[in-house]
């Protein structure tokens, strides 16, 4: 049997099977058919004596199609596949390269023998999309290298390199040089090896029980609210006390579960709009990105330096430029300081570090900008500011540079206005802090060209963000939405509910801070300063403001906070400012409940969500789901706000919206116009794109 995807060839006794179904070799239904065909083939062929199976430099294989998700299954199923790799009678040697992570990883853990070149790596992320691995990972894995060493990799879904994988013994060998003709030699060597180790066959080695679940309360006390990390446990923990068949059956329960369920679904969704926020309407697909080598980021506050920490990570050369050189000397030495800490919390390795920071120069000089391919403004949230440095850079940069700003809220066409070309101007909206925040949000200005906007996406992705694409409005799509859930936070307040009340639903909810907190440690005079900029006002944050409570940083905010503590203590004097306020506002104090805290906050990004993508701000309700749960801290379990609301229903929403414009008599609380049509039509956001 032959197969495009999957091809065999012989060196001598040695039968190379090698997958070729790019980008990542999927191991979709014909791929499977194909190891299974050739590898029969191989096993009938008396002159081969053992089998390599290979893929290519980029990757061994990515791991099953998720596509193929709740269709009419291909045989054989991955499982029957694995087993019959491992029940093979000659050695089966799987030669990675590049990555081999979910189930071509488990292919690999059923094959006798594993090599791996320099810059392969192994893991079992599926928990990452709500599952456990489900082809014998967490059963393979434990006999290999022992139940708390498995724990890791396992429950959080972190690659393991190279060099890690032979010292934890999950590889046998490290080929330096060519990959295949490596793998071929040490087939050759095992060749004759009797008896083949089969990882199902061998015992977990005995390990510290104690220890087991420490780790394991270790690696699921971030994620509590998850169901997939406790669930990874509980498969390993089987490991330790079925025999293989029984531990299989219940890595089957527990993965089947999963993947019925609503949490694994919206992660599954969410895996799903990375991918389609790629794909922009009007812009073509074989629309190429302009060439980026040398990055400059004007600028070097907290901004400036977490953006330049992101692309030197991503491998681009950076120019940090601040006219200042006092800021330009404490910019960098923070940079400095934020990778040797993150290095030393096993973020990152010395080398890479070293690697990184020798991409990083420093510049007084605005004319340094001249070399760049990119230029990232990150300066002050002021308009005419942005303008004269615009204009300064159409004169300075080269043709075809791509001028960025990281506005978080200006209008982009304003700003590309004062320039000479105005197709290379677009927003790079990074999150705070900018080397930890996966979010991207590009603005695309009237005039923005195509290929400025896919080097922007480009970039960014290379960087390790998720780039979502976004229209010109005020706030774009985060901080608008961020906006109008804010205004119900102040309503709230004046309504009766106590800082530390609403902060308790939210947490409750699911949000690692609840929204006033949050205010305290941004600072609340962040807010106040873009207020007054726009003319705007929020009664209670603008007193505080004025009194100088200015959040953690002034120990005063919405809380008390304790030296050396982050952890806020109530107020009362905060508490009597808000009734004062209140009061004077006509509002009579009422019983708040938890449920109507939540309900009013999310409900409200959902509606200003449909409105924003009503007016094509927005271009898909996924785009959105994205910005929330990478930029603003939005629960994963939910899949974000906008599929949170079709879980729900619609006319729920819908209703309960209504439901709270009467209580509170704010009209903006009304269901809008597309979330009101959708609820009547019994539709969904998913059913609405535009792009389709």
């Amino acid at each position: 049997m032959s197969d495009t995807k999957v091809t065999i060839q012989k060196d001598g006794e040695v039968a190379v099977i090698t997958i070729t179904n790019p980008p990542v070799n999927a191991l979709s239904g014909a791929v499977r058919q194909g190891i299974w065909g050739h590898l029969q083939d191989a096993l009938a062929d008396e002159s081969v004596k053992a089998i390599v199976l290979a893929g290519s430099a980029r990757a061994f294989s990515g791991g099953a199609d998720i596509t193929e998700f709740g269709k009419t299954p291909v045989e054989p199923g991955l499982n029957p596949l694995i087993d019959g790799i491992e029940a093979a009678d000659k050695p089966v040697v799987a030669a990675i390269e590049g990555l081999a992570f979910g189930g071509g990883f488990e292919i690999a853990l059923g094959c006798h023998y594993r090599v791996m070149g320099p810059k392969g790596s192994l893991g079992l992320p599926e928990v990452k999309i709500g599952l456990i691995p489900g082809a014998g990972g967490t059963q393979r894995l434990p006999r290999l290298i022992g139940a708390t060493a498995s724990l890791a990799p396992i429950v959080t879904g972190d690659a393991i390199s190279a060099d890690d994988a032979v010292k934890l013994g999950i590889a046998d060998k490290l080929i330096e040089g060519d990959m295949l003709a490596g793998a071929v030699a040490f087939a050759k060597d095992v060749a004759d090896k009797r008896p083949l180790r089969r990882v199902s066959e061998l015992d977990v080695p005995a390990g510290d029980a104690e220890a087991f679940e420490k780790e394991a309360s270790r690696l699921i006390a971030r994620n509590r609210k998850l169901q997939a990390p406790q669930a990874c446990v509980e498969a390993v923990r089987a490991s330790m006390s079925q025999p293989f068949a029984e531990g299989m059956k219940t890595e089957h329960d527990i993965f089947h579960s999963l993947r019925e369920g609503d949490e694994s679904k919206a992660q599954r969704h969410l895996f799903f709009a990375e991918r389609a926020a790629l794909k922009l309407p009007g812009v073509d697909k074989d629309v190429k990105p302009r060439k980026v080598e040398k990055i400059a980021v004007l600028g070097a506050g907290t901004m400036g330096g977490g953006i330049t920490m992101s692309m030197a990570t991503g491998g681009y050369d950076v120019t940090i430029i601040d006219l200042n050189p006092d800021n330009l000397k404490r910019g960098l030495g923070i940079i400095e300081n934020n990778y040797r800490k993150t290095a030393a919390r096993g973020g990152f390795t010395e080398a890479e570090v070293e690697d990184a920071l020798s991409r990083i120069h420093g510049a007084t000089d605005f004319d340094a900008v001249k070399d760049a391919d990119m230029v990232i403004e990150a300066v002050f949230e002021k308009m005419e500011l942005k303008k004269k440095i615009f204009a300064d850079l159409d004169r300075l940069c080269k043709p075809g540079c791509v001028l960025a700003s990281n506005t978080s809220s200006l209008d982009i066409d304003e700003i590309a206005s004062v320039t000479s070309r105005p197709e290379d101007v677009l927003g790079m909206h990074f999150f705070s802090p900018a080397n930890v925040m996966r979010l991207l949000e590009n603005v695309r200005g009237a005039k923005t060209a195509p290929d400025a906007l896919v080097t922007a996406n480009t970039v960014g992705k290379q960087a390790g963000k998720v780039p979502v694409t976004v229209g010109n409005c005020n706030g774009f799509v985060g901080n608008r939405m961020g906006a109008a859930r804010a205004r119900q936070v102040h309503a709230l307040m004046l309504e009766g509910a106590m800082p530390q009340q609403i902060d308790r639903a939210a947490k409750n909810f699911g949000f690692a801070m609840g929204p006033l907190a949050t205010n305290d440690l941004a600072g609340i005079d962040v807010g106040w300063l873009v207020r007054k900029e726009r003319g705007e006002v929020m009664p209670i944050h603008d007193t505080l403001a004025e009194m100088g409570r200015h959040g953690q940083k002034t120990k005063r905010g919405f809380y008390i906070y304790e030296e050396g503590s982050r952890a806020g203590v109530p107020d009362p004097e905060v508490e009597q400012l808000i009734r004062k306020i209140a009061g004077e506002k006509g509002y009579t104090p009422r019983e708040v409940s938890d449920e109507e805290i939540v309900e009013r906050l999310i409900f409200a990004l959902i509606n200003e969500g449909s409105q924003i993508l009503e007016e094509g701000f927005a271009n898909r309700a996924s785009d959105i789901d994205l910005i929330y749960i990478y930029g603003f801290g939005f629960p994963v379990w939910t899949g974000g706000p906008m599929k949170y609301a079709d879980r729900l229903g619609l006319r729920t929403v819908a209703d309960k919206l209504a439901q709270y414009a009467e209580v509170s008599g704010m009209d903006e609380l009304k269901p809008k116009p597309l979330l009101a049509r959708l609820a009547a039509e019994q539709s969904s956001f998913a059913d609405y794109d535009k792009t389709r």
